[in-house]
């Protein structure tokens, strides 16, 4: 009985000394089993809709990375997203950028969100956090701010305007035989539209071009009433139209007052700017009818290249075809991946260091249009593509540039 007593406490003693021996050799700090990436994007109000989009792209990107094992170099750690509302204004989307990093201090990076103008705003706090933040808002103020974790992930708005103009013109002429000589624009005053303004203001690039601007109206979102500036369209008869809008509601009104006042249906082709412009909530509202032949220039769509991504991401959210605001966020969830391999640790500054010095040409770089995947200093992707979808049948397609394209562009004869 004795003998029993002094093996039992030597086999504890000696569990005990081994647990100690197991104890000590491990990290002093240990690896965390969930990591946390934030995605801020606007939950209620008018913009709930394309703010689910984000957060389907992203929430797919960390289901597919958790079920290949996680981040490997941290034992098969699982992203977890931790998701805020932006809400309907620059100020919500602020606040709620405060509340994330206050309430959540082991994040180690987020996307969104969306619009640019609550871009800017959230930005400004997830800096002073020293958070790496990943958006695919247009505007070009986002990275001109001496800033070191904001990566912006699109080809910016102005850059995209200088693209756009002898992209679309290209298209006409290819179309139709003859060049537009007239250009109409109407644009909200937001950030991101009033970046892509700026270079079609350009009387140098309008005149190296060809082309006159012939009216030019700015309005304060949202509209309520779109007659006043379809009637200036209508006066002025330009070759095409720039609609340069930042949601689903005002595409609707001037759209359909087109269609109205018979200016719809191509007569006058219109060029709209942002993934909202395909977002399936415009199809259901305005009806393919109204929006047959309506061309958006953008920063990323999916196209041939992503069909295996697009039926899968069909397959799983129901939705009728992935856009910018899916497949961005998709995407720069892998970006974080990468990162977090790179550095083996859950650290922010050190992932924002990785994203700094990627280069990519596979893996989240499939996500982009241009390789290779790389940002520069100011954290705007080098190398960033412009995108064009056109409405056909009820459906945004791929038609610029012409290797990823599903379809071929279609442009009214011009008289």
């Amino acid at each position: 009985m004795i003998g029993s007593r002094i093996s039992r406490r030597r086999f504890l003693l000696l569990a005990g000394g081994a647990a100690g021996a197991v104890t000590l050799s491990r990290p002093l700090h240990a690896q965390p089993r969930t990591i946390k990436v934030g995605v801020i994007s606007p939950i209620s109000g008018a913009l709930a809709e394309v703010g689910g989009d984000c957060r389907l792209g992203a929430q797919m990107a960390a289901d597919a990375i958790n079920a290949a094992g996680g981040i490997k170099s941290m034992g098969g750690a699982k992203l977890q997203l931790i998701v805020a509302d932006a809400g309907d204004s620059a100020e919500k989307a602020k606040n709620a950028a405060q509340r994330l990093v206050a309430q959540e201090p082991d994040l180690v990076g987020g996307v969104g969100a969306w619009l640019s103008s609550f871009t800017l705003a959230v930005t400004e706090v997830t800096e002073r956090a020293e958070l790496p933040w990943f958006t695919l808002s247009y505007a070009d103020s986002i990275t001109t701010r001496g800033f070191k974790y904001v990566f912006q992930t699109s080809m910016t708005g102005e850059t995209q305007a200088v693209e756009a103009l002898p992209t679309v013109i290209e298209l006409c002429k290819s179309a139709t035989g003859k060049a537009p000589k007239t250009i109409g624009m109407i644009s909200d005053n937001t950030a991101a539209p009033q970046s892509f303004a700026k270079p079609m203001r350009d009387a140098a690039a309008l005149q190296k071009h060809d082309v006159k601007l012939v009216m030019d109206e700015v309005y304060t979102p949202p509209l309520s009433d779109a007659t006043p500036l379809v009637q200036k369209v209508r006066s002025s008869r330009p070759d095409f139209l720039l609609l340069l809008s930042t949601n689903v509601p005002d595409d609707k009104l001037v759209i359909e007052k087109m269609a109205e006042m018979g200016l719809g249906k191509g007569k006058i082709p219109v060029i709209g700017n942002g993934a909202h412009w395909g977002a399936p909530e415009l199809l259901k509202i305005a009806g393919k009818d109204v929006l047959e032949g309506v061309m958006i220039t953008l920063a990323n769509w999916a196209g041939k290249e992503q069909a295996d991504l697009v039926k899968r991401f069909k397959q799983k959210t129901g939705e009728p075809w992935m856009g910018q605001d899916s497949i961005c966020p998709y995407g720069e969830y892998w970006i974080i991946k990468e990162a977090l391999e790179k550095v083996g640790a859950a650290d922010k500054r050190k992932v924002a260091e990785a994203v700094h010095a990627m280069s990519l040409d596979g893996g989240p770089a499939n996500a982009f249009p241009g390789k290779p995947l790389k940002f520069d200093a100011a954290g705007r992707r080098v190398g960033a593509k412009l995108v064009i979808v056109q409405w056909q049948n009820g459906e945004p397609v791929w038609v610029y540039p012409p290797e990823n394209a599903t379809a071929k562009p279609l442009w009214p004869k011009m008289a």
